[in-house]
């Protein structure tokens, strides 16, 4: 039995024919948008702005396949004004003159307005979101810009401050198999006349997959429908089909974007808070989704220093073993080194003071004069150094009880000053115990 997939339909409609199963099955109204219920649900800002007809400039900021275009397409239809859509990766300065002129025109012939949709808006410079003020500020266009970076980085501030921005949420598993099983049963424009089928929980191992991304569903539906026509069961979508068809599981990642810093902000703060399974999750999450291991090795290493410092001197040990196990070995091998190193260092004892006594040491020698070193502690390596009082009165602390000579090794200006303040835990709680009783000999 062979399946076809897209029966031919009227010549007037060719390109929605050849168009991706996503594209064909873009909601046709708000009725059908699902989603976003904290922006569309009764009393939330985009319904009360629709239901008054006036839309201001908006930012739909959200992760991929979570409906920003079409929810753009879908709020200048109920404004009745022109859709215009934008490429910030193929437009210029140039096709944005072109575009304003025609918004213009629009406007002064018959008074009907324009909805800029500049997709990926992120990728324009300075100068080419520059271009797009005096027009949004006057009205002649309306613009909504989607971008899947955070705004605040990516857009310009005054263009900021004349648009709204809307954040957008993933969607859950029960929205995505809801479009799913639309998709599936709709003999218009989705897969309703090609015979394919798919039992409930293959439509739930789908939206599980997508991970809130309607179009990465949609295209796992077709392409698993496309595969199916050659398995056992001609047309019966299988678990076996879309794990075939999907490869791997589509995880949200930027390495340059937001969610780079999300993920290791992740893994830091549950190695901080002493969580060895939630480590052991943003680790694998960020390993999942293409991180360079060395840069993960890189962060372990800052982390056993920052955060367990002299509290367990190993963890330093280890994170620099766990890197060069990871160098060494490579993935998929040497992931478990990490693995291992970030077990150890969430359930180490913590201590920042080290990470403290650097910084405030920093601070002294960045805020204040370049102090000299006290003559004592200069090294005398020539005669005429020893005559001027290099190294005279140094004590050589070998000679002392305890290999500890009392004498002062700081400044003048800052003698007495203390920077580092062990804590009670771990290997510096015998460390402080040292310190205070040298101290107090001092």
């Amino acid at each position: 039995m062979t399946l076809d997939l897209f029966p031919h339909e009227p010549a007037s409609r060719p390109a929605k024919k050849a168009a991706p199963l996503a594209d064909r099955m873009r909601p046709r109204s708000l009725e059908e948008f699902v989603g976003q219920s904290h922006l569309l649900g009764e009393g939330k800002i985009l319904r009360v702005v629709l239901a008054q007809g006036e839309i201001p400039s908006l930012i739909f900021w959200g992760p991929p396949g979570t409906g920003k275009t079409s929810l753009a397409m879908l709020v200048a239809s109920r404004v009745q004004a022109a859709f215009v859509p934008f490429s910030a990766v193929t437009a210029g300065i140039k096709e944005i003159k072109e575009v304003i002129a025609e918004a213009d025109r629009r406007l002064r012939g018959g008074g009907q307005r324009t909805v800029l949709f500049v997709d990926e808006i992120h990728r324009f410079n300075k100068a080419q979101q520059d271009a797009f003020l005096p027009h949004v500020e006057r009205g002649t266009v309306t613009l909504i810009g989607a971008t899947t970076e955070n705004p605040s980085f990516e857009v310009i501030a005054p263009l900021l401050s004349r648009a709204k921005v809307l954040v957008l949420q993933p969607l859950t598993e029960p929205e995505v198999g809801q479009i799913l099983s639309r998709a599936l049963a709709d003999a218009e424009r989705g897969l309703g006349r090609t015979g394919v089928r798919a039992a409930p929980e293959i439509l739930e191992a789908i939206a599980r997959w997508a991970n809130g991304d309607a179009r990465a569903a949609l295209n796992l539906l077709e392409l698993s429908g496309r595969l199916s026509a050659a398995g056992p069961e001609p047309g019966v979508i299988s678990l076996a089909i879309v794990q075939e068809a999907a490869q791997h599981k589509s995880l949200l990642y930027d390495k340059a974007g937001e969610e780079h810093y999300n993920l290791i902000s992740a893994l830091h703060k549950s190695l901080r808070g002493s969580d060895p399974d939630a480590a052991l999750y943003w680790l694998a999450r960020m390993l999942a989704s293409g991180e360079d291991p060395l840069y993960i090795a890189r962060r372990l290493v800052r982390f056993a220093s920052e955060d367990i410092g002299n509290a367990d001197p190993r963890a330093l040990t280890l994170a620099v073993a766990a890197r060069d196990a990871y160098h060494f070995l490579g993935s998929p091998e040497g992931e478990l080194a990490l693995a291992q190193c970030a077990t150890y260092l969430a359930t180490a004892p913590k201590s920042n003071a080290i990470y403290v006594a650097f910084g405030a040491a920093q601070s002294d020698v960045a805020s204040a004069p370049a102090e000299p070193v006290p003559l004592h502690i200069r090294n005398a390596p020539t005669s005429l150094m020893k005559e001027l009082g290099y190294a005279e009165g140094y004590k050589y602390a070998h000679d002392y009880e305890g290999a500890h000579a009392e004498q002062e090794y700081l400044p003048e200006r800052l003698r007495g000053h203390v920077y580092y303040r062990p804590t009670d835990r771990g290997l510096e709680a015998e460390i402080k115990k040292r310190l205070a009783a040298w101290r107090k000999k001092g």
